[in-house]
């Protein structure tokens, strides 16, 4: 079996003694163990990127976009082999999996582009032969505290734009997929970046409570549910840190009747079950305005049977398994919940069949079906909690002020889709609805790296989302100077308050 070690200092570090178990979610089996990070072992990290901190925060411009590109190029020429490590420690097929380390190579392009986000601006003469000019600066030790349901994107949300801005930074990845994590380790090292500069601490809350604590970590970049964003902004904001903290989300897809409904059916199966429904930008409850309903339910119930569930490492497969047992057995409680609820049960996928012809609940490993609620009552807890999971719940509504009136209901305002084909309807909802990302005829609206990710509401707990310009601004400070080159015949004393001439 494996074992899954910290990454500190350019090298791998065993830490303390206590460990975890890791699963391969689709037999349920033990594949190996991670170490679990002690305060001590989280001191270590930090001061090996403390050390690091100074020579590479006054590396030019031009050396560190250099690293970006070789990382870049080793992170694709390995992007098979992260995606089946991926596979095999999460559960998401292959071609998912391959999709996830792209969309994150994407935040390491645009930091390449470094030299050009870092410029800042210049005032000449803005007093008698005095200039004044802003600039922007790395802020030392900054730490990222990632998920499991894509352990190599979210953290390529971070470093890379932490790293090129002249930061030092410590991943803590989560302790159920940690193996993708000391890969990208490796590759930072080959491509040339500094020993210390990128460190790797495995663990849990005992990991998580000592980098919010650590007086040397500056800022903290967080991604998970809504709960523990809240924690982690509170805790890390009352010990003076910086911190963007995304939550959850309840993604809705209003569905107008004008709307294709093929490409709804087809957007809806894709972007609720993809990833096994396990994405902070999963649609999870499609908003269906009448008399849409039951021509669109039976289009998606259609498109559902043909699924294809199985390993992920089988290249037949379309969906695998859920990430642990546990959190398989929550997401499937909400099917008799919803039943409970008044909701029908569609389609249930404790029954769907696994490669093979086991059904779900009787194969080894996490495995539930696609699964498809429909008439789920409004506000019922089917409808608005968040559940991160093959899970699709049909609210029927029966307008379009209606379906926008629930969506601004909720708790959560990560991203949500309207579909038609009425372009004053869509720029109406893209005005009115009160989330971060919306999508147009788009199901899962993840914006590209030049812009940034982040939701409203308890999607969202700091003052910046990640990546884009305003990654940039989270990992750095401004500093304005105002600078005088004095002409040899000048001299002279004055006690004055200075003014302008």
């Amino acid at each position: 079996m494996k074992s899954v070690k910290h990454w500190i200092n350019g090298a791998l570090a065993d830490g303390g003694s206590r460990a975890q178990e890791i699963y391969n979610p689709a037999t349920g089996e033990v594949s190996g163990t991670v170490a679990m990070a002690t305060a001590a072992d989280v001191d270590a990290a930090v001061a090996a990127a403390l050390a690091a901190f100074p020579a590479w925060r006054d590396s030019s411009l031009v050396k560190r976009s250099q690293v970006l590109f070789r990382f870049r190029e080793l992170m694709y020429a390995h992007r098979d082999e992260i995606a089946a490590l991926i596979s095999a420690e999460h559960g998401k097929v292959h071609s998912d999996a391959l999709g996830e380390v792209s969309r994150g190579l994407e935040v390491v392009e645009f930091a390449c582009g470094i030299p050009h986000l870092l410029k800042g601006g210049f005032s000449e003469g803005v007093s008698t032969r005095v200039d004044s000019y802003s600039i922007r600066q790395p802020l030392g030790v900054v730490a990222g505290i990632t998920p499991f349901n894509f352990p190599a994107m979210v953290p390529m949300w971070m470093y890379p734009i932490a790293i090129a801005c002249g930061n030092a930074f410590i991943l803590k990845p989560s302790e159920k997929d940690p193996s993708a994590s000391l890969l990208m380790a490796r590759l930072w090292q080959e491509a040339g970046l500094p020993d210390g500069v990128f460190n790797v601490v495995q663990g849990d809350k005992a990991a998580v409570d000592r980098l919010l604590e650590h007086p040397d970590v500056k800022a903290v970049s967080f991604v998970g549910s809504t709960p523990i964003a809240r924690y982690v902004y509170e805790t890390g904001t009352a010990h003076g840190k910086r911190v963007q903290a995304l939550g959850g989300a309840k993604n809705h897809m209003l569905v107008l009747p004008d709307a294709d409904l093929d490409l709804v059916a087809d957007s809806a199966v894709s972007a609720g079950f993809g990833s096994a429904g396990e994405r902070c930008m999963a649609i999870s409850v499609v908003l269906a305005v009448d008399p849409v309903g039951d021509d669109l339910v039976k289009k998606i119930v259609e498109r559902v049977d043909k699924l294809v569930i199985g390993p992920g490492d089988d290249p037949r497969s379309e969906m695998g398994p859920l990430v642990t047992g546990p959190h398989r057995d929550k997401v499937a409680s909400y099917l008799d919940l919803g039943v409970s609820e008044g909701a029908t049960l569609v389609v249930d996928g404790r029954r769907t069949e696994v490669l093979g012809g086991t059904p779900a609940a009787e194969t080894p490993g996490f495995w539930l079906g696609p699964t498809v609620l429909d008439n789920v009552p409004a506000g019922s807890r089917v409808h608005t909690e968040e559940i991160f999971g093959p899970v699709l719940s049909i609210v029927r509504v029966s307008s379009y002020e209606e379906g926008l009136e629930l969506i601004n209901g909720l708790e959560f305002g990560n991203g949500t889709a309207v579909f038609t084909n009425d372009g004053g309807a869509a720029r109406r909802f893209q005005n009115e609805v009160e989330v971060g990302m919306v999508g147009i005829n788009v199901p899962i609206p993840v914006p590209m790296a030049f812009y940034s990710f982040g939701g409203w509401k308890s999607s969202l707990f700091g003052d910046t989302h990640v990546h884009g310009t305003e990654g940039v601004h989270f990992y750095t400070r401004g500093k304005v100077v105002t600078s005088r080159w004095l002409d040899p015949s000048h001299g002279g004393v004055n006690l004055g308050f200075p003014t302008n001439r």
